[in-house]
């Protein structure tokens, strides 16, 4: 597999096999992943991957934990078009490819506590850095996390990203003593999709380039 394809391949699974996936399997694409650029070279992630019974135990904590005031903000206040438009778009896919309607909140609900679950992913991963670091910085994270998922890709494994994590930061920093000088930025679900399950067969629109990108220069 090339990159083009699997950038192509690369979607955020919500359905996991159980199928473990091994510890060496883990290292090894992290520290790959660790190539991916960085302003100065300052390597700023730090990563924390849980399996097994670490796992199970921070899911067992987390399906009773209440909501924590978010270190920031997933969204910018007030979403503006045409962000907000496909935010709206990419929601209402996502629920209608489990028959979810608009009009139940509840079972809405349900969809987004699975996130607490990582989707039944049997690794849980979660990506944080210095609080004193500034955007450049977490812009470098971002990379890593995208190098590590294509990656991942490459080796027939499937990911979800997961913001979602911010609304439980000090729950997170507590179970893996996460030092108070660093925030969390993303947790990440990672396993074998399960393919037939109706969530992971849609994907996600893209705007076409002429709405995004200008050539200039070129013949």
């Amino acid at each position: 597999m090339d990159v083009a394809e699997a950038v192509r391949r690369r979607y955020s699974a919500r359905a996991f096999k159980p199928d473990p996936v091994p510890g060496e399997l883990v290292r090894r694409l992290l520290e790959e992943a660790a190539r991916a650029p960085s302003g100065g070279n300052l390597q700023p992630w730090r990563v924390y991957a849980l399996a097994g019974d670490p796992l199970a135990q921070f899911k067992a904590l987390i399906a009773t934990a209440p909501l924590e005031a978010p270190e920031y903000d997933v969204y910018p206040p007030n979403l503006w078009e045409p962000m907000r438009t496909r935010r709206f778009v990419c929601g209402e896919d996502l629920y209608a490819s489990i028959g979810i309607g608009r009009e139940d909140r509840p079972a809405r609900l349900r969809q987004l506590a699975r996130n607490g679950g990582f989707f039944g992913a049997p690794v849980g991963l979660f990506f944080c850095l210095d609080r004193k670091v500034g955007p450049p910085q977490w812009s470098d994270v971002g990379m890593f996390m995208q190098t590590f998922m294509l990656l991942a890709t490459e080796r027939g494994l499937a990911t979800c990203a997961q913001e979602y994590w911010a609304r439980y930061p000090k729950t997170v920093g507590r179970f893996v003593n996460l030092p108070d000088d660093h925030i969390l930025f993303s947790g990440m679900a990672l396993g074998y999709a399960d393919e037939d399950q109706p969530i992971n067969q849609w994907r996600t629109r893209r705007d076409p380039f002429e709405t995004w990108g200008e050539l200039r220069g070129f013949d």
